[in-house]
């Protein structure tokens, strides 16, 4: 079973702050996550409910696979100064100490480093924190933006998978992108 590390604390940048997420961040964001825009490179599409995130969100805010072999970490991120809610981060933490990332950013906010900043304190959470030996994630090899992003980052892609799904009438591919945590790990630091 994974250990969780203060699952519910704040975690903090310069200019962002990201918030454990809970079912009430449903209505807060569900009218961005509606734009088109943020679902053209993965095989999901926009909510058909207020109800349907609530839901989803519940399950995510319980921080632990049904097995407990997974830890969810998801934030919601907002301004520190206004409070404006910008995106979402998941960060899922696997029991053989590797992570996973993912991210959103609403499009009002894309390409001010938002993404850049809010990932890299994420990757730094689950080096320190959890001591994760990597952190991988999956990108459309047609996502520019996040390609440019995880490079900014220092990911190194270590793998392309051909014909990797197919939605929204045509198959993708992805590149697989891994940093690797600058510490020892600790050998099973995030199992209990």
């Amino acid at each position: 079973m994974i250990k969780l590390i203060a699952p519910e604390r704040i975690i903090e940048t310069s200019r962002l702050l990201l918030e454990p997420l809970v079912p009430a961040h449903a209505s807060v964001i569900y009218e961005q996550l509606l734009d088109k825009r943020l679902y053209q490179f993965i095989p999901q599409s926009p909510p058909i409910s207020l109800q349907t995130v609530e839901s989803r969100y519940l399950a995510l805010s319980s921080r632990l696979s049904p097995d407990g072999q997974e830890g969810w970490l998801n934030w919601v991120i907002r301004f520190r100064e206004s409070g404006v809610y910008i995106g979402t981060l998941q960060a899922t933490v696997h029991a053989n100490c590797t992570a996973a990332i993912a991210y959103t950013i609403f499009p009002l906010f894309w390409r001010q480093g938002y993404a850049k900043e809010g990932c890299s304190r994420v990757l730094e959470h689950l080096f320190e924190e959890y001591r994760v030996s990597f952190v991988t994630v999956d990108i459309d090899t047609r996502n520019i933006a996040s390609i440019r992003l995880v490079e900014a980052l220092g990911m190194k892609r270590t793998f392309t998978r051909t014909n990797a799904d197919f939605f929204k009438g045509s198959v993708n591919d992805e590149y697989r992108y891994e940093a690797v945590s600058p510490f020892t790990p600790l050998s099973g630091s995030v199992v209990e």
